[in-house]
């Protein structure tokens, strides 16, 4: 199914673009917040294994770690400009990479 929105031919894929927009976003936070520690120190993005046990948590609970803090992630990942869209988008984008 097509449309057209302003000129635009909107797919019946629409979710599936709305999805690739989010993982980007997710993907500049992780890049510009977290990336520092999660490139170099475990759990690392991408590691399956590691990640896994908290994958299985759920996303609410991986958001309310970074926000709240875990371990030695202090909270909102040392960074208290991180809205809790911000976190949420950078988990699903470690989860996507990381599963």
């Amino acid at each position: 199914m097509k449309l057209s929105f302003f000129g635009l031919v909107v797919a019946s894929v629409f979710g599936v673009a709305i999805g690739a927009a989010y993982a980007a976003d997710g993907q500049a936070v992780f890049n510009q917040n977290c990336g520092t520690c999660h490139n170099a120190i475990s759990p690392k993005l991408g590691d399956k294994a590691a990640w896994a046990p908290r994958i299985k948590l759920g996303t609410d609970v991986l958001v309310v770690n970074v926000i709240k803090g875990k371990g030695m992630m202090p909270p909102r990942a040392g960074k208290p400009a991180l809205s809790d869209a911000d976190i949420k988008a950078a988990v699903g984008y470690i989860e996507s990479k990381s599963q």
